[in-house]
Parts: structure tokens; sequence; C-alpha cells
């Protein structure tokens, strides 16, 4: 894995490099995935059928089979080892009492005069979620993108998701049955996204979308904004270390690798000021990757985007870490709080020697949809505001508008808007 310093001669450069990871070059996939929107628009649930064909590896032979049955999600779940089925249901219910907490309230304020202003929180009709299904499947993301929607109130959710070769994940329809999922289709990729976008004669259109998903996803998110609302552009999975003397360098090897097997393009990265834990993570990452399943696509990741950097102190490593503003943060030092009113940018932050990130990918409650490639510096994770949106309210009395209404008519003018103008001093008279 490599190693850098940031003593080094070509450190700037270096750290450049890793700035870049995971980018996605979406202009080369743009004029593709146009196509396949202008596809959907054009022709709807034939242009579907055609795109699964011919990506998915099946052909649906008529509008119905898009459709996931309630009956196959119930037959999932009622299925279920009995261990699993309760693990979902502790995930399910510690995701869905962490997401409550979010809920912002409609509230009104009343003015000594009479006027009251306000904001009025409201669930949007439809949401619309992307659940990956190519190299793996992940049920998981199922609850992270649904409770959230359930917990906002919004009416109707829809699913989306890829079905290779006609095969879905059982795990999935089981999260499906739990969620309380009515309307879900076997639709992947760019012709997913631009099926909840516009609607189909089977899909209906939706108003937000979220879920992650490969750069096809990502572009076809970013193309259809502005026609629906989306969460967020996400790209390769990525953590990010920072650890002093204390951290224990088994625990950074393997938490490390935990990233660097979802896929080739995941970035992971320690920052230490002891160069004894680099050394001696390093070999541990070494000898972990021969114990993993998934061993060479970690081990491509490692090799391509992985790094180790040692900093001269813990205030260098906070400062390249908030410049990184990795996806998954977690702080493996004696004393992480500490840390904590320091760190600036961060998807979510996990603290102490026994807060591994996969604890956040399951079952501890925060969103595991989260900001990546440095995106954290405006980005939020998945939320209940996401399925929301706010209107202000306005109400002015009598007194109230004759007590600023000149002002308002006086800025009006001064815009050259004289309707404008003449609304307010008309309530004036």
């Amino acid at each position: 894995m490599k190693q850098i310093k940031t003593t080094d001669k070509n450190f700037q450069k270096e750290f450049d490099e890793l700035l870049k990871r995971g980018h996605m070059d979406m202009d080369n996939v743009s004029k593709i995935v146009l196509n396949i929107i202008s596809d959907i628009k054009k022709d709807g649930n034939d242009a579907l059928k055609s795109h699964i064909s011919k990506f998915d590896s099946w052909t649906p032979n008529s509008d119905k089979e898009l459709e996931i049955s309630c009956e196959s999600m119930e037959k999932a779940y009622s299925e279920l080892d009995k261990r699993l089925k309760d693990a979902l249901q502790l995930a399910y219910d510690r995701i869905k009492s962490y997401h409550q907490k979010q809920k912002p309230n409609s509230w009104l304020d009343f003015e000594d005069n009479g006027n009251v202003l306000g904001q009025k929180v409201t669930p949007v009709d439809r949401a619309g979620l992307y659940i990956p299904g190519g190299k793996a499947a992940y049920p998981s993301s199922l609850l992270m993108n649904a409770i959230p929607a359930i917990v906002a109130g919004v009416r109707e959710i829809v699913v989306c998701t890829p079905a290779p070769n006609n095969e879905l994940n059982s795990l999935l329809l089981a999260a499906m049955h739990l969620c309380g999922i009515k309307k879900a289709y076997r639709v992947g990729g760019a012709s997913a996204i631009a099926a909840m976008a516009y609607g189909t004669k089977t899909i209906p259109k939706v108003d937000v979308i979220t879920g992650p998903g490969n750069i096809f996803v990502a572009t076809a998110k970013k193309l259809v904004f502005g026609e629906v609302n989306i969460d967020m552009i996400a790209g390769p999975s990525e953590i990010g270390i920072l650890a002093d003397e204390s951290a224990d360098c088994n625990f950074l090897a393997i938490d490390l690798l935990s990233q660097a097997e979802h896929d080739e393009m995941a970035s992971s990265i320690l920052i230490t000021s002891s160069q004894e834990v680099a050394d001696r993570t390093s070999k541990k990452v070494y000898e972990w990757l021969e114990k993993l399943e998934r061993k060479d696509i970690a081990m491509a990741s490692i090799k391509e985007r992985g790094a180790i950097i040692v900093a001269t102190d813990m205030d260098e490593a906070l400062d390249l870490m908030n410049r990184i503003a990795p996806e998954h943060l977690e702080v493996m030092t004696e004393q992480p709080f500490d840390l904590l009113p320091r760190i600036r940018h961060a998807g979510a932050i996990f603290m102490g020697r026994y807060t591994p990130e996969p604890i956040g990918d399951y079952i501890a409650g925060p969103n595991h949809t989260l900001p990546t490639g440095g995106t954290a510096k405006f980005y939020s994770p998945l939320g209940v505001e996401n399925f929301l949106k706010k209107s202000s309210i306005i109400c002015m009395s009598e007194e109230g508008i004759r007590e600023i209404g000149s002002e308002c008519a006086l800025l009006a003018k001064t815009e050259g808007l004289g309707a404008h103008e003449a609304s307010v001093l008309e309530r004036l008279k």
C-alpha cells in the first residue's frame, strides 16, 4: 500500500492525485445517457424492455413483467431465517428511530401588529428510490432510502432495481416487504432514472429520486435534475481514517479494506502522526487481503487509490483530512471527541476504536447514503429533509402592511416594477 510523508519532496503532487479519487468522467457517458433518456421519453415501456434486454440479459414479454409483485416480497420475508429477520427488524427500528429525530416542524410566528409569518413543511407526494443490483445487491440501501421517506410521510414510494438475468436478491425483496413497498420494478441503470423522472405507462413519475448507482445512474440523475429533485451525485465508496500512536493497526487495516472490497474505484486513505502505525498497518493490510473473498477487487482499489500518509502531527493530519472531505471518516485516536470540533468536512464520522464504518452501513441508525469525492464540503447525508419541501407563510394585517408597505412600494418603484408598487399602495389608501 502506497505510503507517503508530508515532508516528502513530491508530497503535494501525490496528495493532489489522491484528491481526484474516484473521479467520474460524466462528459464521456453523457451522450449515451441522453440517448437513453430520450428513448424513455419517446417510447416509454417499449424502450425500457429494449434496454433490459440489452443490459440485463433478459427480455420482458409484457409490461406486467416489469413489476415486482407484493406477493414475492411477502414470500421472501416469510422465508427468511429467524436470525436474519430479527437483524433486519433491528436495523429498521434503529434507522427509523434516528431519522424520526430529524423531522422538522411547521411553525407560525405571531407579531404584535397582527402579522403572521411561518413555514409549512410538507412531504413530496411520490418518491423514487434507486437500489443497485449489479455487482451486488444492497438490501441495506433499500432501508436507508425508504425509511427517511416513510418518516417524512411520503404518500407513495416507487422502487427501481435492476434484475440481471431476471433474478432478484431475496433479502432485498424481504426488505421491501418490511418497508411496506407497494410499487417496485425490475428496471435499472439510467433507464430507471429516466422512467421515474418522466413516467411511463407502468412506472409513475416521481417528485424526488434518491439512491446510489454507477456512473450511468449518477449522470442520469444529474441530467434529470430540475425535472425532479435528487439527493446528490454519488461516486465510488471511500474511507478516511485519522489515527494517532494509540490506534490498533489490525483495526485500521481491516477498516481500510472494508471500503476497498466494494469496488476497484473505491478509495481508502489513512492519515497518521505515527510512522510505526503506518508501517504496521501497511503490513496488516496485506495479511488481511489474503483472507478476503473479494481479494482481487480490494487489491486493485488499494493499489490504485489507497494510501497511508504520515503527517508531522495531528494538526497537520486534520488539515489534510478536511481537504479530502471523505465520505466515511474514522477517528481512531486516544481522545476522539477532542478532535470533533475541528472536523469540518465528512459525510459520516465514526468516533473511537470500537466504531468501525460497517456498523454505520447497516445498523447504527444514521444514513449510509453519503456524499463522496469531496462533496461532503457542501452535501449532507440522505435524510428526512430530502423528502420534504417547505412553503413560506405570510399573512399581513391592515396595521402590519401600513407599517412596512411604503418601504416595500419604494423598493418596487426603484426596480421599475410599477404594478408591484401599485399592488402595495392600493392597500395603503
